[in-house]
């Protein structure tokens, strides 16, 4: 078993920043990769970002790339978002997942294990 909790989210204005962290405990692996995925109301989890934990693999969705930053540090077993520019159609619930590779990053249905989420609101 894998644990998540996300931490970070707030209110912030447009051209705002906020920073997100997922701590990660249980079974984990070096070689996991660990991703961020966005629910907004009424709508689906979409993937934003994914990186590999091992070989720091970066993956973005196209939407994020120069905003956003996903980085971690191995010591103490947590992943980051870095969220530069923020626009108001970020504002969404900001879930932190993981998955043993399977060579594909930005697929909910590749991920095993998943946090409850942390919400963001950027306002206009």
């Amino acid at each position: 078993q894998v644990q998540l909790v996300e931490s970070g989210g707030g209110l912030v204005q447009a051209g705002g920043s906020l920073r997100l962290s997922c701590a990660v405990s249980g079974r984990t692996s070096s070689s996991y990769v660990m991703g961020w995925f966005r629910q907004a109301a009424g709508k689906e989890r979409e993937f934003v970002a994914a990186i590999s934990w091992g070989r720091g693999i970066l993956e973005y969705v196209d939407s994020v790339k120069g905003r956003f930053t996903i980085s971690r540090d191995n010591a103490k077993n947590t992943v980051y978002l870095q969220m530069n520019s923020l626009k108001p159609e970020d504002t969404a619930g900001y879930y932190c997942a993981v998955q043993s590779p399977r060579g594909i990053m930005d697929s909910r249905s590749e991920y095993d294990y998943w946090g409850r989420g942390t919400q963001v609101t950027g306002s206009s």
